[in-house]
């Protein structure tokens, strides 16, 4: 129904510009006449009639193939009336004279049509070129930016183009109703609810009305009509909104190129608005995968990692609380040591998960200090010495080593997972070799190993959260929480962390820190 309205009123506006046009021809010919008139009165001049083409050539090119018909048949007769003997009448006497003007009129008439044509193809392509540009403009705008955004933009663009006074593209996000305007900046703009598109708009003035789909609702200054003309936003499968037009002072309507424009310009933002919630949902789907996965390798983790330490846990302490066996000193603290051990390992796994939780949560940041990373690392040697007992723990460091920015806890954290790594993964009475080596800009840290190495199809995921190759050591056990943890938080350092087999067999994980300037230090110190 409303592109049956926007259609009837360019129709009318159409037929009105047109009348303009005849009234040119009638007036073009008039003057030529008494041109030719007032030349005839001084001299004899041929052809004079040919004069008459030019207003013929002239309005053809202006208004169309109806006036420049008008326009050919009126200089016929009016060259006869007046300058044709008999004079003042219709009839010729001399039969060339019929001759000349049946010629004057076919010339004339040919010429008009093919002028007019060649108006009109010059009007359908600067109608295309306005419909590609505006057309182009808009996926342009779409591709930029937040569909909130762009859209926005899109009703700009689409109000300047037509000339109206605002533009509204009503859409649906995320399960919300959500609307893009476009409007004069002096008016007010607000929709009332119900079933049919109804809205108030204003002026400075306070002068309000109700704007009504299709019909003319009022006005906001004497002789100014509003008018609501509304487009579906569609898809093949349903309405994902609708292009509204407040046509304000546009009493001619839409032209029909204008018109297709604004369908064309409605199916674009449909097609945007239906693509980002595909997006939306595609995305939101991925999220899910991906928790589904994380809850996965967490129940995993949970029922085995977990598990492990508790129940040795659970049976070394119901042993020591056994009352009817006599406990030797020697089975007591081997008892305690394995309540102490598997507790510091249930400690490091639950530490590692709340790592995690916060560092992907983006909670947790580093507290910088100038620190000694020599000293840091014989501490994290001398607190995991349980663990490493049965390995030859070697460190080659610098006597010069500048002192280094960092976070001493988070620094300590990643030591530590990568020497329980090594020490999972290699044999009894293997050496792990720390080594530590300055540049001009970083300071890098390895920890190598003399273990079976890693299989190249695991290096790509080495570092993924719950990720854990096939067991490749003595020992290997845990949760694949480690070497995730130690890269998020070397990369929060703004640093790298990487791994590779070393020469001769064994791995070697390697991180490196910046080394900074004293006037960056901030936190701890």
């Amino acid at each position: 129904m409303l592109r049956i309205l926007m259609r009837r009123r360019a129709f009318l506006g159409a037929v009105r510009s047109r009348w303009v046009g005849y009234a040119a021809a009638l007036a073009g010919v008039a003057l030529v006449t008494y041109v030719i008139g007032l030349i005839g009165q001084r001299s004899h001049v041929g052809n004079l009639s040919m004069l008459h083409l030019i207003v013929v050539l002239a309005v053809a090119t202006m208004f169309g193939s109806g006036p420049a018909v008008l326009a050919a048949v009126t200089a016929f007769l009016t060259f006869n009336w007046f300058f044709v003997e008999p004079f003042h009448t219709l009839v010729v006497a001399d039969p060339e004279e019929w001759i000349a003007l049946l010629l004057f009129l076919a010339t004339a008439l040919v010429t008009g049509q093919l002028a007019a044509g060649q108006r009109q193809r010059a009007q359908e392509a600067q109608q295309h070129r306005r419909e590609s540009m505006v057309l182009y403009d808009v996926v342009r705008l779409m591709s930029e930016g937040a569909l909130g955004e762009a859209l926005s933009s899109v009703a700009q663009r689409l109000r300047q183009e037509l000339q109206v006074t605002a533009v509204v593209i009503e859409y649906t996000e995320g399960g919300t109703a959500k609307r893009a305007v476009a409007k004069a900046q002096e008016l007010s703009l607000d929709r009332t609810e119900g079933e049919e598109p109804s809205w108030i708009m204003g002026d400075p003035e306070g002068h309000w009305i109700r704007v009504v789909a299709g019909r003319d609702a009022g006005t906001l200054d004497r002789g100014r009509d509003v008018q609501l003309f509304g487009v579906p936003l569609k898809t093949p499968e349903r309405e994902v909104g609708r292009l509204l037009l407040f046509a304000g002072d546009r009493a001619r309507g839409f032209s029909t190129a204008e018109t297709r424009m604004t369908w064309g310009v409605a199916a674009q933002l449909a097609s945007a608005v239906e693509r980002s919630r595909l997006q939306r949902d595609a995305t939101e789907a991925e999220i899910l995968r991906r928790t589904d996965e994380s809850k996965s390798a967490l129940l995993n983790a949970v029922s085995h990692d977990l598990r492990t330490p508790l129940a040795t846990i659970i049976a070394s302490a119901g042993s020591l609380a056994q009352r009817d066996v006599a406990w030797t000193d020697e089975e007591v603290r081997e008892l305690a040591g394995g309540i102490e051990q598997e507790a510091n390992r249930l400690n490091r796994i639950v530490g590692n998960l709340l790592d995690l939780s916060r560092i992907e949560a983006g909670t947790l940041r580093p507290e910088k200090g100038w620190h000694d990373l020599a000293s840091l690392v014989h501490d994290v040697i001398g607190r995991l010495r349980t663990i490493t007992s049965d390995h030859d723990i070697v460190l080659d460091a610098p006597q010069d080593l500048p002192p280094v920015l960092l976070d001493y806890v988070q620094i300590d954290q990643v030591l530590s997972n990568l020497i329980e790594n090594a020490a999972n993964y290699s044999p009894a009475g293997s050496e792990i070799l720390i080594s530590i080596r300055p540049t001009d800009e970083y300071v890098r840290v390895q920890v190598d190993d003399r273990g079976p190495g890693i299989p190249q199809e695991a290096l790509p995921r080495l570092f993924e959260p719950f990720y854990r190759g096939a067991g490749r050591g003595p020992r290997a056990k845990g949760t694949g929480l480690g070497l995730a943890v130690a890269k998020r938080l070397v990369e929060a350092h703004h640093g790298q962390i990487w791994a590779e087999n070393r020469p001769g067999g064994g791995a070697r994980f390697t991180f490196r820190l910046p080394l900074g300037q004293p006037a960056e230090a901030s936190g701890r110190g």
